[in-house]
């Protein structure tokens, strides 16, 4: 599998408004964008920090998969995403070592980006997500 870098670590939050204060007051990063993800349920913050950003997850919907993990486990780091050139081909080669898939195949995430993800019950407990910059 052709993994370049650690493209982002997810991490849930209750507010993005009320964690700004941290990540660009006492951390010194700056907000690259704030979006929201509806079909995902989710608002999202990014910063970066070399080549590795820092996306902020906000739940915006009590159904959501962000809202549901904050209750199940408090706010904290969720995932970590790795890129790569071709997630499809990523997903092909783990499921036939028998990994478990959340996604059979890529969809849009935030940032423009196609993502899929693998269940943590495969990946020793980390939810993990593949990721490549989205086709126009």
């Amino acid at each position: 599998m052709e993994l370049t870098h650690i493209e982002h670590l997810g991490i849930a939050v209750k507010s993005i408004a009320e964690c700004l204060p941290y990540y660009e007051g006492v951390l010194g990063l700056k907000c690259l964008k704030i979006e929201e993800v509806a079909d995902q349920k989710v608002k999202t913050a990014f910063f970066k920090i070399g080549q590795t950003k820092l996306e902020l997850l906000e739940p915006t919907s009590p159904d959501s998969t962000i809202a549901k993990f904050i209750e199940k486990k408090g706010e904290g780091i969720h995932h970590i995403a790795f890129a790569t050139p071709d997630v499809q081909a990523c997903l092909d080669e783990v499921s036939a070592k028998e990994v478990q898939l959340i996604d059979k195949a890529p969809r849009r995430g935030a940032d423009g980006m196609d993502i899929a993800f693998l269940h943590p019950k495969s990946t020793c407990h980390v939810l993990t997500e593949l990721c490549m910059p989205g086709k126009k």
